[in-house]
């Protein structure tokens, strides 16, 4: 095979291997925010049922004009609204903080750093020179 022929192959598979990851990515990043829909819309039912007095009769009700006001969606059923509920209940919000590394002092920071900071092992310095993007990457595809 011309070296043409092989740079044009290792080409077609870098470009393969961006466009399946970039579809891996925004597989995670859209079950991320199922996820957090599903939190959020607990939460919701679990502040009005709190502030309001409402019982678990709501829950069916809400399903019902989901399921009506929203034909096209599936996954909110009575037993589903319940299991958004119960994820609420069971992770309350937390308050976003800075990194414990950040919170200390800028030299405890760094002198910690550089104690662990390790050189790279030798076969991870070696990879490059061994394996083509290419050949790593084909076990991906696999």
């Amino acid at each position: 095979m011309s070296s043409e022929l092989m740079l044009y192959g290792e080409l077609l598979a870098e470009i393969k291997w961006c466009v399946r990851l970039a579809q891996h990515r925004a597989a995670l990043s859209a079950n991320a925010q199922m996820i957090l829909m599903y939190w959020n819309i607990g939460r919701l039912i679990t502040a009005r049922q709190e502030r309001e007095g409402w019982g678990a009769g709501v829950i069916l009700r809400l399903a019902i004009d989901l399921k009506n006001e929203l034909p096209e969606e599936k996954g909110f059923s009575k037993r589903n609204l319940n299991y958004m509920i119960r994820f609420a209940r069971e992770y309350p919000p937390q308050p976003i903080v800075q990194q414990a590394v950040a919170q200390l002092q800028s030299g405890d920071a760094d002198t910690r750093m550089e104690e662990r900071t390790v050189p790279n092992p030798p076969i991870v310095s070696a990879l490059p020179r061994v394996f083509s993007l290419t050949r790593l990457l084909g076990g991906l595809s696999q």
